[in-house]
């Protein structure tokens, strides 16, 4: 790890404490869906896209000085070459400073990593699937094979990584889907995490289109399911229900209907190494040039003159014809 010159927690101006960082090792994806990207994507040139070295020595100065949670995320993650490497070097912190390294991935290439990434320490994994069904899966992500992601998922469970489904709920697409995957969560012993649309970067539909608020898709699982809600989280912004007195957790995940940002405790690290503190938000320092520039010192001073900005929460709107709130794509931040 980065030499421990300072032990200062991490707080922001609200007094917030930042314990969890996520990581976009890549904007790049192997998928296309449609809420999240356009079909034809410009995406970073090569030049721009921070080493996994930088990487790993951005990271590990967070926890040092205190994360205790990191996630790494894409685009789709596991498309960067060599990304194991750096997860074997995050996960090498586990059981000491570090509580967990997770990831969240499409699933596309599961089959393939799932036992490298249980070597690497972590053990457990969000999986990002909106739909079992065949056909809406593909119109969801323009060619993606859910049978690839099912078998994913399959080899992540038989490798003893913990699963939890993340589904953008979708009116209009999947909402008559919704009980019917936690029924399927609940068979196969997944959590459900549900996500209200975001309104991130320029996509080729209006996404008011497909907004469902999940205030109302609480109410239809209600009469589903038992739900009892638990209070302790996992450091995320979902809300939490135990579903039918078992093992199955429902989340849900509303920046739109339930503001979530007074307890937030997360910042966000882009694969150019530039730090968000808010996703809803376009301020951010380039904590790679600054590291490039001063060392970890340089790089201290970025990082709170960041936590300093932090805002106290995001503006998301969902407004026909109305631009994004921020211009960025979710795959550039990470999710």
């Amino acid at each position: 790890m980065t030499e421990n010159r300072t032990v200062r927690p991490l707080i922001d101006g609200f007094g917030r404490t930042i314990r969890y960082l996520r990581v976009s090792v890549t904007d790049r994806c192997d998928l296309r869906c449609r809420y999240c990207m356009a079909e034809h994507m410009t995406f970073l040139p090569r030049d721009r896209i921070a080493t996994l070295e930088e990487l790993a020595v951005i990271t590990e100065r967070f926890i040092a000085r205190g994360v205790r949670k990191v996630r790494l995320s894409g685009g789709e993650p596991l498309v960067r070459r060599d990304v194991m490497m750096l997860a074997q070097r995050i996960g090498r912190h586990v059981g000491g400073a570090l509580d967990e390294l997770t990831m969240t991935t499409n699933g596309t290439r599961l089959r393939q990593y799932a036992p490298e990434l249980v070597a690497a320490g972590i053990r457990r994994l969000n999986v990002s699937m909106d739909t079992r069904d065949p056909a809406r899966f593909r119109f969801i992500t323009r060619h993606g094979d859910v049978a690839q992601v099912l078998d994913g998922i399959a080899a992540a469970r038989d490798a003893g990584l913990a699963v939890k489904i993340n589904m953008v709920a979708l009116k209009g697409i999947n909402d008559d889907e919704i009980a019917s995957m936690l029924d399927w969560c609940i068979a196969e012993g997944h959590d459900l995490t549900l996500i209200e649309t975001m309104p991130l970067g320029a996509i080729d539909e209006d996404r008011t289109d497909r907004f469902l608020p999940l205030t109302a898709v609480k109410e239809m699982l209600d009469e589903r399911f038992v739900l009892e809600r638990e209070e302790k989280g996992t450091g995320g912004p979902a809300r939490y229900w135990r579903v039918n007195g078992g093992t199955t957790r429902l989340g849900l995940i509303s920046p739109l209907t339930a503001n979530f940002c007074d307890g937030c405790n997360r910042v966000r690290l882009t694969t150019e190494g530039r730090l968000y503190t808010c996703l809803g938000h376009d301020d951010q320092r380039d904590l790679r040039q600054a590291l490039r520039d001063g060392g970890v010192d340089a790089l201290d001073a970025a990082i709170e003159d960041a936590l300093r900005t932090k805002p106290r929460r995001h503006d998301f709107r969902i407004e026909r014809d109305a631009a994004p709130a921020v211009a960025r794509h979710m795959s550039v931040t990470g999710g």
